[in-house]
């Protein structure tokens, strides 16, 4: 169970880098700072975030980490709670820490992702699990609040 637990967090972690770099390049390759290209800008980050989920399934498959797809839409959803508890802390100036952090933070969800999939957990435990990664949400929220001065 580690062992697949490993190898999703290394794959997700993997595809974390790829996934800053090439959104960073998106976003250099829109190259504007008014309003009218954000729908563009916006595309192509879903564009590429789909792709790279369509990817990972097919990655998790490949280094022995089943069922692959269904991993791969629990690191998504995880994924996205780590998007919004992220928007309440401040951004990196230094590409690099951004390069780590989403490598971390695509890995804790690949991890979490493979724990929550395994038939071998108790039931107890996954429901524990999603639990905590939604009780991040509200926190995220209060952070926000808190952080605006009201």
């Amino acid at each position: 169970m580690t062992g697949r637990i490993g190898r999703a967090a290394v794959v997700c972690g993997a595809l974390g880098v790829l996934w800053w770099a090439t959104v960073r390049l998106a976003w250099a390759g829109v190259g504007c700072e008014d309003w009218g290209c954000l729908v563009p800008a916006v595309g192509s980050v879903v564009v590429i975030s789909v792709a790279l989920l369509a990817g990972s399934a097919f990655v998790l498959e490949r280094v022995d980490v089943r069922p692959g797809r269904r991993v791969a839409l629990v690191a998504a959803g995880v994924l996205l709670v780590f998007r919004a508890v992220g928007e309440t802390l401040p951004s990196w100036t230094w590409p690099a820490a951004a390069a780590v952090t989403a490598a971390v933070t695509f890995a804790g969800a690949g991890a979490l992702a493979a724990f929550v999939t395994e038939t071998r957990v108790a039931r107890r435990w996954k429901v524990l699990a999603g639990v905590g990664v939604l009780a991040l949400v509200p926190v995220a929220l209060a952070v926000a609040y808190l952080r605006s001065g009201y």
